[in-house]
């Protein structure tokens, strides 16, 4: 676990929420626990890390309903579904929604330690992946308009003559802008460039 993690723990049921932030802050992790899904939306900044333990049976906002909002944010936080109802449906329907894990209540606290470290683990990786590709879609950004459509052209497997047929203007015009592009989006060939186009698709239109 980094300085910047925390453990986020959201449940209805104060008696659960004193014994696991004992058992999570005896082992170290920092705990911030909330009697609702709206409490935790409203104290929520888009650059926390860490994991979000998560009960399904809660008034107002169930822990699903809370799992598709945060998807739908963008939200990174890892999500371990805490439940003392547990069923075939609403688990598959969780793990579908990319939860890490769906334990029914009482976890065992070496379960539960065990979930919150690999959560938290699955934490730095996602943050490593959105960096990652929040550099490639800066490098993307900082193409001209030109270097854009022989990005899409050359990513579509045409050669330099292709390209040039397609935009009309010269291949060694072509060659030229091709240099620069690949030398802005970092890629050392075709296979890596194709690589890199895949994470700007949604912002690759010219």
């Amino acid at each position: 676990m980094t300085d910047r993690q925390s453990v986020f723990l959201v449940d209805d049921d104060q008696g659960m929420r004193d014994s696991l932030t004992l058992i999570l802050e005896l082992a170290g992790y920092r705990v911030r626990s909330f009697a609702s899904a709206s409490d935790f939306l409203d104290a929520l900044a888009p650059e926390e890390q860490g994991c979000l333990l998560l009960d399904q049976h809660m008034p107002e906002m169930s822990g699903l309903d809370l799992q598709s909002l945060l998807l739908e944010r963008g939200c990174l936080l890892p999500i371990i579904f805490l439940s003392a109802f547990g069923d075939v449906p609403t688990t598959v329907r969780a793990i579908q929604g990319g939860a890490i894990d769906f334990l029914e209540k009482p976890a065992s606290t070496e379960v539960l330690l065990q979930r919150v470290a690999a959560a938290l683990e699955e934490n730095d990786r996602r943050c490593a992946e959105a960096a990652s590709a929040n550099e490639i879609l800066d490098r993307f950004r900082q193409l001209t308009p030109r270097e854009h459509a022989v990005l899409k052209l050359t990513t579509q497997g045409l050669t330099n003559k292709d390209v040039a047929r397609e935009l009309g203007i010269s291949p060694r015009t072509v060659e030229n802008h091709r240099a620069r592009m690949m030398e802005k989006m970092g890629a050392a060939n075709l296979a890596e460039l194709c690589r890199l186009a895949a994470v700007c698709q949604p912002d690759a239109a010219p």
